[in-house]
Order: C-alpha cells, then structure tokens, then sequence
C-alpha cells in the first residue's frame, strides 16, 4: 500500500509540475519502470490475498468436515461406551448367577456322593452279614461278592437243582432259607433273582422247550420259596431269566458251562434318596 501512495504521490507532483519542470528522457524512464514495478507488486498481493482468502476458506471448510468427524467418532464412542457398561453390568449378574448355579451343583453333587457312600457302607455291611451266613455253603459253588454297589449272591445249579430240573433240592433249600434269614434283617434291600444257563440245547425235559425257559422257571422257583417258604415279602423280589446270553466263562469246557448254569440274587439298596435328589 505504501507504494501505491508513494506512486499517487509522485503522479500528482508530476502534474503539477509538468508545466514548469520538463523531465529528461532517462528519469521519465524510472518513473515508468517504477509504475510498472508498483503494478506488479498490486496485482502480485491481490494475488496473494485471493490465495490467502481461498486456503482460509479450505481451512474453514477441513476444519467443519474435521469437527463432523469428531463428532461422529464421539457418538460412535458413546455408543460402544454404553454397550460395555451395560454388556459389563450383564455380564456381572450372569457370572453370579452361574457362580450361584455351581454353588448349588456342587451343593447336589456332595449329597450324591454322600447317598452313593451311604449305599456302599450298607452293602458292604450286607456282604459281611451273608459272607458270614452262608459260610458253610462256599465249598458246594456258592460266593458273594460286591460290583457296582450291589452284592450279588451267585448259586451254582449243582447246589440248587438237579441236572435238568427246576424243583430246588434239600441242600439248595438249606442255603436260601440261610439267605433269607439275612434278607429279612434288611427290609431296605430290594432282591433280583437271575436264571442263568449255559449253551447247550435242551433235550427231552417236557414243558422246558429252551435255556429261556429253563432259566425263567428256575428262578421263579427260587423266588417262590422265599416268598412261601420263607415269608420274605414279594413286593421286594424280581425273578427275570437271562438264558445263556450273560455266561461267566467260555462254554467250550464243562468247567466253563457248569460256572454259567447258576442262579444269581443280586441285591441292591433302595436308592430312593439318591432319585429323589436326581429328579431336583
């Protein structure tokens, strides 16, 4: 600005003086080329403003487009803020609730192994009780032993029948009503009688037609005479008949298939307890 002043100036002086003072070639030269120098240095800071005004303009224009970012980065964080905080809160009330959920398994789970223990003390005492009562009978097939929580008495066919026959023998006699002196002790006990055979096919034995058959009366007759003879109550005995298909042995020998023609009492503790927590 201070040139264009200066070059007004010096356009005034020069007119007023034109009538009296004649310029000579050489400085009418530098008055023009400093005009020229003057309209340069005019058009060059228009230039410059226009510019300026135009990055100022661009920069107002990226500064908008930045705060709209902002503020949509804002609304996204506030977003995924109020997600965690109620995710968080969520998943604090599921871990106690599952926390509580394990608390009350593991509650369940002690009183299970709790019955489960009860049921094997009982049936250990039980096996004592008849390894004691049937001590006598050891020798003629007869043994006693613990699987799964149950006791089972097995009964070889040669102390209890004769060969072929369902109609218990004396001696047979002898050791169920030995048994059942022990059974009516323990009213708890719930009894299972199981017929079992070997492989070998029934010949000639009347109404007998198979092993099913021969295995299903033999242990309907020993459930008969505990139930008639010896007063234990029905409502606690099973009698099913297993045929040839559980053997003990291989019935290739006659060692093999006389171990597998017995009668097995499987007795077990009423578990009633234990169901009753299953079904909770």
């Amino acid at each position: 600005m201070n040139r264009i002043f200066l070059f007004l100036a010096i356009a005034l002086m020069g007119s007023a003086f034109t009538s009296c003072v004649v310029l000579s070639p050489k400085k009418y030269k530098a008055l023009l080329a400093r005009q020229d120098s003057l309209n340069n240095g005019w058009s060059e800071s228009q230039l410059s403003g226009s510019n300026l005004e135009k990055a100022v303009t661009k920069l107002r224009r990226d500064t908008a487009d930045l705060n709209g970012r902002l503020n949509e980065l804002q609304g996204k964080y506030d977003q995924v803020s109020g997600n965690y905080k109620k995710l968080k809160t969520n998943s604090s009330t599921e871990i106690s609730k599952l926390s509580d959920d394990l608390k009350k398994r593991e509650q369940r789970l002690k009183e299970v192994e709790d019955v489960l223990r009860k049921r094997d003390e009982a049936s250990n005492k039980l096996k004592e009780k008849l390894q004691g009562a049937l001590l006598g009978f050891t020798k003629s097939g007869l043994t006693v032993e613990m699987k799964n929580g149950k006791v089972y008495v097995s009964l070889t066919d040669k102390l209890l029948f004769p060969s072929g026959s369902i109609v218990i023998d004396e001696k047979g006699k002898q050791a169920l009503s030995q048994l059942a002196k022990v059974l009516k002790e323990q009213p708890e006990i719930i009894i299972a009688v199981e017929g079992h055979t070997d492989s070998q096919k029934i010949n000639n034995l009347g109404q007998i037609k198979d092993n099913w058959d021969l295995s299903v009366l033999r242990s309907t007759s020993v459930v008969r005479f505990l139930t008639e003879n010896e007063k234990v109550p029905g409502i606690r005995l099973t009698a099913t008949g297993k045929g040839e298909f559980q053997p003990l042995e291989a019935n290739t020998t006659p060692e093999g298939r006389s171990k597998n023609r017995r009668i097995e009492i499987v007795l077990s503790p009423k578990l009633d307890e234990l169901y009753n927590l299953i079904k909770q």
